[in-house]
């Protein structure tokens, strides 16, 4: 560039300066016209996504299932683009890696698109339905329609079902499941960043999607511009046996938080009591009122119910501080707060895991890891929970993971590293080692007070915003982010008392 640059100022610039004008000013109009063109390869078309008030632009791309077999099976990867506002948008659009495994990262293109508005008034968003979700080879199963508690709760129905979805599943013209990796799905997203005609692209990804991040970034670094992880599931976590001791220790934290908070120990003395008795008795056959109907029904409460209804909340502060009032009135016999608690998180209709997604996904990337022992199990929690998992990947289809998906290399482009300090299934000690093996362009923030998910908190949206949208990368890596301090924990829940008959 320096040798290039002395040739053309080494020139009489009165002389040559309407050439090099109308040059220049013909670079700028291809440069400008380079969206729109690599568009036309993508054969978008208008459409509209419930959600979303504005006409957005959808595409298809087809695919083969085995890349080993490009003539074989092929599947349509579907994906949308909400257009920036702007007219001369930035080249480098933010693509959205959904959580999950088996969430459709267009189901949540409207939330999405509303929270990173300002992103978008410069920047196209790109939503890609990962394969096996949405409408790219959807691995959806039967909506269960358990009516009774008793139903929902009960493990051998739900092995049955899911080995009949199983069944249904590799009856389809695409049910190899053992092709529907994160590996085999970042280099979909790619296919969809080159039929956009776009150089770099800003990663965000939640949850599973941070672990699509990193893989994208490891199979194809030199299209990354910027990352943004937020609950942070590491390649080599070991999901879900590694929940065990994190569900244990935010839950731990929560009893220690009520301890140590004089209005909350008052309402609610003795908690740790209060949970170790209710253990001690399960499974014990109780009477419930349905959380939806009301209708008083009998079931058999096991430990593992409980211990779900428990980890549900978790994920999110405002919903776990009720929990001190749902154990207190658990332990005394009323079991209708702790599970109604448990369905609130329950995503329903179009917003529901590809549950054949989901397990083709973690029982190929997170069993046993040869040469590595999984997490401590919690005190209290146990096993249960991967044992569920354990006994429905002993029939499931694993495909196959290559042995560097579980590394994660030095990033040459910047990386927000976001933590929820409260998180019960990936908080910051995940975060914390990927941010280090990812080097000094890496840096983990922890939102002290935060649950499963911290970039939509109040001034945490304007922290990425100002991580994407810096110029400089020395700019993004030091975008001040000591608001996320101030994000209190929410109180112990108070139920609302009946107004006496009669009160003014």
């Amino acid at each position: 560039m320096q040798a290039y640059s002395a040739a053309v100022t080494s020139r009489n610039p009165d002389t040559h300066w309407p050439r090099w004008r109308a040059l220049a000013g013909a670079c700028i109009a291809i440069a400008l016209a380079l969206p729109q063109a690599a568009w036309a390869q993508a054969d978008l078309s208008p459409c509209r996504v419930p959600g979303i008030r504005t006409e957005v632009q959808c595409g298809v791309l087809q695919r083969a299932l085995d890349p080993a077999r490009p003539g074989g099976i092929r599947i349509d990867i579907h994906y949308v683009v909400v257009p920036a506002l702007a007219r001369r948008k930035l080249p480098d659009p933010v693509f959205l890696l959904a959580g999950g495994p088996g969430q459709s990262a267009v189901s949540v293109a409207p939330m999405v698109a509303q929270q990173m508005s300002r992103l978008n008034n410069r920047r196209d968003l790109v939503f890609v339905d990962q394969r096996g979700t949405g409408k790219s080879a959807p691995l959806m199963c039967a909506e269960d329609r358990a009516g009774t508690l008793a139903e929902q709760l009960d493990t051998g129905r739900r092995d049955a079902r899911l080995r009949q979805c199983l069944a249904e599943l590799q009856k389809l013209p695409y049910g190899d499941l053992r092709f529907f990796t994160t590996t085999l799905a970042m280099q979909d997203v790619d296919a969809v960043r080159q039929a956009l005609g776009v150089a770099r692209i800003n990663l965000v990804g939640a949850s599973y999607g941070t672990r699509a991040a990193l893989e994208y970034m490891r199979q194809f670094p030199q299209a990354v511009r910027r990352s943004v992880i937020d609950g942070v599931a590491p390649p080599d976590m070991m999901l879900p046996a590694s929940a065990s001791s994190d569900n244990q220790a935010a839950f731990d934290a929560l009893l220690a938080a009520c301890e140590g908070d004089a209005d909350c120990q008052r309402r609610y003395p003795g908690l740790r009591a209060d949970w170790a008795a209710l253990l001690a008795r399960l499974p014990q056959d109780v009477v419930a009122a349905h959380p939806l109907t009301g209708q008083a029904q009998p079931l058999r409460l096991t430990r593992e119910a409980v211990l779900g209804s428990v980890r549900a909340p978790l994920y999110a502060p405002a919903l776990a501080s009720a929990l001190p009032y749902a154990v207190q009135q658990a332990a005394r016999g009323h079991y209708e707060a702790l599970l109604g608690l448990s369905t609130l998180l329950g995503a329903r209709g179009p917003n529901r895991l590809a549950e054949g997604m989901h397990f083709s996904v973690v029982c190929a990337e997170d069993q046993a890891i040869p040469g590595q022992a999984a997490s401590a199990p919690g005190a209290d929690f146990g096993n249960a929970f991967a044992e569920l998992y354990q006994r429905t990947c002993a029939y499931w289809p694993r495909g196959t993971v290559p042995a560097a998906f579980y590394s994660v290399p030095t990033s040459a482009a910047p990386v927000l590293v976001l933590s929820g300090g409260l998180d019960p299934v990936t908080p910051p000690r995940h975060g914390q080692r990927v941010a280090q093996a990812l080097g000094e362009r890496a840096r983990h923030v922890v939102v002290p007070n935060a649950g499963h998910g911290v970039m939509n908190l109040g001034c945490l949206r304007d922290v990425l915003f100002r991580f994407v949208d810096a110029a400089l990368d020395a700019d993004a890596s030091a975008v001040e982010a000591n608001c996320a301090a101030a994000i209190p924990r929410p109180p112990a829940f108070v139920p609302v008392q009946p107004v006496p008959p009669g009160t003014p």
